[in-house]
């Protein structure tokens, strides 16, 4: 199964009716994911901080766990190459959704690999649906 929480961490802004609790708890169910989705957790974090949503110490735990999580290894790790980029960039050209450049990645790496695309953000399961990705929304 393919992990994406929230269309890559945007906590505050891209779906209101998914919390940071939500997110997590679908990341740490293990899975499978991209490097791109240690960079977006770690960004969503830092941004939380900033906003003053969580607490530095809170955010150096939730960077630890995945950490920890990387090293057990508890998700299997697809690699984001230049397929993907060639598959986002085509998906992208076609202005048929409003795919964002992660998420088009991140999309074309589920793809590339017959995963089914788990996530809580509705547009990128449009999106999913519209590309013939097999997508699971989380609510």
């Amino acid at each position: 199964m393919w992990v994406v929480p929230s269309s890559h961490f945007r906590l505050s802004a891209k779906s209101s009716s998914c919390s940071l609790i939500q997110r997590s708890r679908l990341l740490a169910s293990g899975g499978t994911i991209s490097p791109l989705v240690g960079v977006e957790l770690h960004c969503a974090i830092a941004r939380q901080v900033r906003a003053g949503g969580i607490d530095r110490s809170s955010a150096q735990r939730v960077f630890s766990l995945f950490r920890a999580h990387l090293a057990v290894p508890r998700y299997r790790i697809v690699p984001v190459g230049a397929a993907e980029y060639d598959l986002a960039r085509g998906w992208i050209e076609q202005i048929a959704t409003p795919l964002r450049v992660l998420d088009a990645l991140h999309l074309a790496a589920a793809s590339s690999n017959e995963l089914v695309l788990v996530t809580v953000d509705k547009e990128m399961a449009r999106a999913a649906k519209h590309f013939a990705v097999e997508v699971q929304l989380v609510r």
